[in-house]
């Protein structure tokens, strides 16, 4: 192979942000796969360097060749045209994009040069940080680039060398190639393992070049492990005889080549000690075989590559093992290359899917806070990996009330998602079910302990606000107990001692429930245990008792506490990567 790099994917179509505010301002980003994220997070594609920016903010979403901007429930939002935008819209040449202090321009074209920025690579493009580098691709340097050449000479020096036989003869009439045939056979090998992935495209089109070069040859062959059993699978071949359907394949000399990592030549069979006891060899009436390991640049031998031929009269010799060495050399790093993208393609599909399965959730979670004549709502909500376990809700009851019900299940991806949707469904029954908070828990447990769910469990709070009395009724399965602060920054936890236990744990539980009574300027915040068990670098927890204290010193308003908190915990973290779900949702009595 060549040096160059190998870009593996589907071909995307090309758009471009051009920065109009910002510290980076004239730069042109051009945005290439389907999906880049804006955001304060070092792991966005596009960071941006500002506190009141979100930790993901806003995606650019590629959908066979149309352009869509999405807000990634963000704290400050995100404007098209100056317009506040909720979902998914639509991207036009020259709408102006606005995140927090930055403004973009898309564009269907560019004016000049472009920054690339790919949401399908794994290397980070932080082209609006504050210490901007001045390497476009921030994580690119030279150590980070693969050596081709450097891995070519490890695979040939893996003890990949030429093993003569005992009846080894270089004397004899060859079957001369034209050096020109020779050439163009070598180019049309080079090509196919530089531009084919697939390798069952890829083998069969090298064993073919090589019979080219080889005219005396009958069979060849490439045998590969199952990355699964382990086990050698046939995964090319080709013959000069079609008559003939099975493939001469000797273990003896499989093996041998595998666990030696020895290249075996040998001009005649026959007189060839090493195969004299194989039977199969014999069988199969070969005269004279070249059979070279496929290695990787680790020295572990991934199959083989094997050409043989039944001319007595024509027999392979050293130079044309050297040349089979050669081109198993770059086949190995061709095996390796096509894994690679197998991993990729399959990696890339199941990225998609779990995005799909992350757009579902987000429509069970409240798109917006609720309108109630005397009250503010604020929540925030993010899953420490694609799709969580974390659940809220706001529901209105027939009667005027409110309930705002949050919950966490018991671990974290997929299934917990899939527990979480068939809970939302449940919750929601039940509460319009129930008279109260207690009634609706204790039958919603009966359900989830009959359902068959194994030893998964969830802690849930419903509370249902009376706008019109202004009391609160609480009711708790084992969740956490949300903070009460009162007028004057007084803050207490409440409903611990009325708590229950989760739901699914015992059927028969009846739970009890707490009237609360709200004063004007009383405030009641619910979280899971993302932000109390949040840990740093010194593994020690944010704990409930911190949360008391920042939130009893918070601002007034909810709107303002929620990311107030939220800050507070990240800043603990030190950056630290999350390890659970977080999910914070609150309320305030203005007056």
């Amino acid at each position: 192979m060549d040096g160059s790099v190998l870009t593996v994917g589907a071909v995307s179509t090309v758009a471009y942000l051009k920065v109009i505010k910002g510290s980076s301002a004239g730069q042109v980003l051009a945005l290439s796969g389907e999906k880049v994220v804006m955001g304060r997070h070092p792991s966005c594609q596009i960071v941006l360097d500002n506190a009141s920016v979100s930790r993901q903010h806003a995606q650019i979403v590629e959908d066979h060749g149309i352009f869509l901007v999405e807000d990634l429930r963000s704290r400050n939002g995100t404007q098209v045209n100056k317009q506040s935008i909720r979902g998914r819209t639509e991207l036009r040449d020259g709408d102006e994009i606005k995140v927090c202090d930055y403004a973009f321009v898309f564009m269907l074209k560019a004016t000049g040069p472009a920054i690339p920025v790919t949401g399908d690579s794994s290397v980070i493009a932080r082209v609006l940080s504050r210490e901007t580098s001045p390497n476009p691709l921030g994580n690119i340097d030279a150590e980070s680039e693969p050596d081709l050449e450097a891995a070519s000479e490890s695979s040939q020096n893996s003890s990949v060398i030429t093993s003569m036989g005992a009846g080894s003869s270089e004397t004899g009439l060859r079957l001369n190639v034209r050096p020109e045939a020779k050439l163009r056979a070598i180019l049309e090998i080079s090509m196919a393992i530089g531009k084919v992935l697939k390798l069952s495209e890829m083998l069969p089109i090298i064993l073919k070049s090589l019979f080219k070069i080889f005219p005396q040859a009958d069979w060849g062959f490439v045998l590969l492990k199952d990355h699964n059993s382990e086990r050698l699978r046939l995964r090319a071949s080709h013959s000069r005889r079609p008559d003939s359907d099975d493939v001469p394949v000797s273990m003896t000399v499989v093996k041998q080549a595998m666990e030696t990592g020895q290249a075996i030549l040998s001009a005649d069979v026959y007189s060839d000690r090493r195969f004299q006891s194989s039977e199969s060899i014999a069988d199969m009436q070969l005269r004279s075989l070249m059979c070279t390991p496929l290695m990787d640049t680790s020295s572990t031998a991934l199959g083989v590559l094997q050409l043989s031929t039944l001319d007595a009269s024509q027999p392979f010799n050293s130079d044309d093992l050297d040349l089979l060495i050669s081109v198993g050399t770059q086949a190995a790093l061709a095996v390796e290359n096509g894994a690679m993208h197998e991993t990729l393609m399959k990696q890339r599909e199941f990225d998609r899917d779990m995005e799909i399965a992350a757009q579902v959730q987000l429509g069970f979670l409240p798109s917006e806070a609720p309108s109630v004549d005397g009250y503010e709502f604020a929540d925030h909500y993010q899953a420490a990996q694609s799709i969580g376990g974390d659940y809220f809700d706001y529901v209105h009851l027939p009667d005027g009330r409110l309930a705002v019900v949050i919950g966490d299940v018991a671990g974290k991806g997929v299934p917990a998602a899939l527990l979480m949707a068939r809970l939302h469904a449940s919750a929601r029954y039940h509460l319009f079910s129930a008279s109260s908070a207690n009634q609706a828990l204790t039958s919603l447990n009966f359900e989830m302990a009959n359902s068959g769910l194994g030893y998964r469990f969830i802690t849930l709070s419903i509370a249902m606000l009376d706008p019109k009395t202004h009391q609160l009724e609480l009711a708790s399965a084992g969740h956490l107990p949300p903070i009460l602060r009162h007028q004057g920054n007084k803050a207490e936890f409440v409903g611990f001692h009325e708590s229950g236990m989760p739901l699914g744990v015992l059927a028969d539980q009846d739970y009890a429930s707490l009237i609360i009574p709200l004063q004007p300027k009383d405030v009641i915040v619910f979280y899971t245990d993302g932000i109390t068990e949040a840990m740093n670098h010194e593994s020690a927890l944010y704990t409930r008792e911190r949360a008391l204290t920042m939130i009893a010193a918070g601002a007034e308003s909810v709107e303002d506490l929620v990311p107030s908190l939220i800050d507070a915990v990240e800043e603990f973290c030190e950056g630290r990567e999350q390890r659970d779900d977080i999910c914070v949702t609150a309320l305030r009595r203005i007056k």
